[in-house]
């Protein structure tokens, strides 16, 4: 190299490296400031044993409320899974006023249901039977349906078609939009159901009329309707796509005794019977409003609006009957579990390890180590796909549920490798972790992530609200508060103790995947465990993200879609985590543009 150019060379890397430093120290002195902010929250109680959770902001003139119903499916029982999902989707059928032009005769079209099925229920009751005698195969297929059954059938459907004729379908969803409200949704989880909706501040008193309405007299309208869309839903996005039945064998042989092991949609066999009687019950122990916390983040007075609270949800009388705790504790795992999976999908590894739950003092070192290992400067991606070139792709994370917890990393094999060399580096790059602290640099990198991910928390109303509904629904809203400082005290020392504790061979499970002979893959290799509808959707985002050049904005999006994958369920989690691959793609095409 010539004299000059070495010059030159010499110059530009002391520039990079200065400027390198300059960065690392703004970012560090901006870290104290936002480590102090802290999201101003009101905590009062209701005479009903209603928890409400205000923030009073004033940065824009709406208001993201939202309510927290402490209940997911690891409340259900055998026979009952998916019952707390199905309710996120009866809780948008309406009232005795919403939903319906004749609610008298809509109450004798559902008692009429009642009947029939509850004849139904015996008819398939005696086909059961059949089942395990072994005179049918499949009591799901129209052949071997009772002919009785098939009668009652024609009989409830009947019922159907006169209810639609007195039905006003989404009507809950226009009266809101049509005041200007927008981005009415629900989410299930293993440990919670929340429900938001963001509206001009001029219409709380609307939101809180129609939240305390459908808690105060909910009408399950189209209830086996719903219960028959929840089923198609499961076939949809679990049976019929590549991965989804795999991933619920995996989970189920994860957790062998806590009812984490079953899906958030329930079992296949266990949706088509839960009867309305059941969920009457269920919606009386978990919805009661001591189960529930209100929340409201955005333009209005604290004192006004608890009047408000207390004036519309303390109309809900108190629950009869005390929500039961989880008992089951999953037990200490005695050794290794593995599954091999062929499958119409790429090369990969899965391992999960048992870790601990929301809160515990170990979460927050393992939220630091999946944060040393994750991203595209993580240790893992540096490693597998950067150095030995044995992946296309490594990274994980720290999941605490309510109850339990797991630490997950995956590694897709790049092509002429197996998923068997890439759960070696795995443990190679964990490894190294136990053996020596990470250094004070790259953990101070980590925690000015953190710093600057708690600050983005703080852009918007229903980014607080998000966030409440999750730590409440989990067990402590106050995580809002106090997760930053946690997260900025955790010393090198204690990533090193929880990767001892954790990373050993008896607490993991192992998922290998491998493609199944004469299986076809996607001409994108990342879309091929999304549903036909999703493929799209990801096609149209990639096409968008070429195109944007703002990288604190992509980051920022980043940020959040890492805050929507921890609540996310099973049937969204392979979306988000395609669109986040994506995303950090181009993010280090732009970073790697700017050097």
């Amino acid at each position: 190299m010539p004299t000059n150019a070495l010059t030159s060379f010499s110059a530009r890397a002391a520039a990079n490296s200065n400027r390198a430093a300059l960065v690392l120290a703004l970012v560090v002195l901006a870290a104290a400031p936002l480590l102090a902010q802290k999201v101003p929250v009101t905590d009062k109680t209701l005479p009903n044993g209603m928890r409400v959770l205000l923030v009073e902001r004033h940065d824009e003139p709406s208001i993201a409320g939202g309510w927290v119903a402490h209940v997911g499916s690891s409340n259900e029982k055998p026979g009952m899974t998916g019952i707390a999902h199905l309710f996120e989707h009866m809780m948008f059928k309406g009232t005795p006023t919403i939903g319906t032009t004749n609610y008298q005769r809509d109450l004798e079209i559902i008692a009429a249901q009642e009947r029939v099925r509850d004849q139904m229920r015996a008819e398939e009751s005696a086909m059961r039977a059949r089942l395990r005698r072994g005179e049918v195969d499949d009591i799901t297929k129209p052949e071997n349906k009772t002919a009785r059954w098939k009668e009652l059938e024609k009989e409830f459907q009947a019922l159907i078609t006169e209810q639609r004729q007195i039905l006003v379908k989404n009507e809950f969803d226009r009266i809101y939009t049509s005041n200007g409200a927008s981005g009415m949704n629900a989410f299930t989880t293993q440990d919670l159901t929340g429900y938001f909706i963001t509206v001009p501040a001029n219409k709380l008193e609307l939101w809180l009329w129609m939240e305390s309405e459908r808690l105060l007299r909910p009408v399950f309208r189209e209830f086996y309707a719903e219960r028959d869309v929840v089923f198609e839903e499961r076939r949809m996005r679990t049976e019929s796509t590549p991965l989804g039945k795999f991933a619920e064998t995996f989970e189920s042989m994860f957790w062998e005794a806590h009812p984490y092991g079953w899906p958030v949609i329930g079992w296949a066999s266990d949706i088509p019977a839960i009867s309305k009687a059941q969920a009457d019950e269920f919606f009386a122990i978990y919805y009661a409003p001591q189960n529930i916390t209100a929340i409201l983040v955005g333009d209005f007075k604290t004192e006004e609006a608890f009047r408000l609270m207390e004036r519309y949800f303390g109309r809900i009388p108190r629950g009869k009957t005390e929500v039961p705790d989880v008992v089951t504790l999953e037990p200490q795992q005695p050794a290794e579990k593995r599954m091999l999976a062929e499958a119409e999908t790429n090369p990969q590894v899965d391992i999960y390890w048992h870790t601990v739950p929301f809160g515990h003092r170990d979460s927050y070192p393992l939220q630091v180590l999946a944060q040393v290992l994750n991203g595209r400067t993580g240790r893992l991606y540096r490693g597998l796909v950067l150095g030995s070139q044995i992946a296309t792709e490594a990274g994980g994370g720290q999941y605490s549920l309510k109850w339990s917890g797991i630490f997950n990393i995956t590694g897709e094999a790049k092509e002429g490798k197996s998923p068997e060399e890439v759960e070696q580096g795995l443990y190679a790059e964990l490894q190294k972790l136990k053996e020596q602290e990470v250094p004070a640099e790259e953990l101070q990198k980590v925690k000015n992530n953190f710093a600057a991910n708690e600050y983005r928390k703080l852009s918007s109303n229903m980014s607080i609200l998000m966030q409440l509904i999750q730590n409440d629904g989990m067990g402590n809203w106050r995580e809002i508060n106090e997760a930053g400082p946690k997260l900025q005290a955790v010393t090198a020392g204690d990533v090193k103790r929880v990767a001892e504790k954790y990373f050993i061979k008896e607490n993991r499970a192992v998922g290998i995947y491998t493609r199944k002979s004469g299986s076809k893959t996607d001409e994108d290799p990342d879309l091929n465990g999304l549903t036909a509808e999703q493929k799209p959707v990801i096609r149209q985002i990639a096409g968008a993200l070429k195109t944007e050049t703002d990288l604190s904005k992509l980051k920022a999006r980043m940020q959040e879609l890492e805050g929507r994958a921890r609540l996310a369920d099973d049937k969204t989690k392979p979306f988000l985590n395609i669109f986040r691959k994506k995303l950090a793609a181009r993010i280090a095409e732009l970073e790697q543009g700017a050097k």
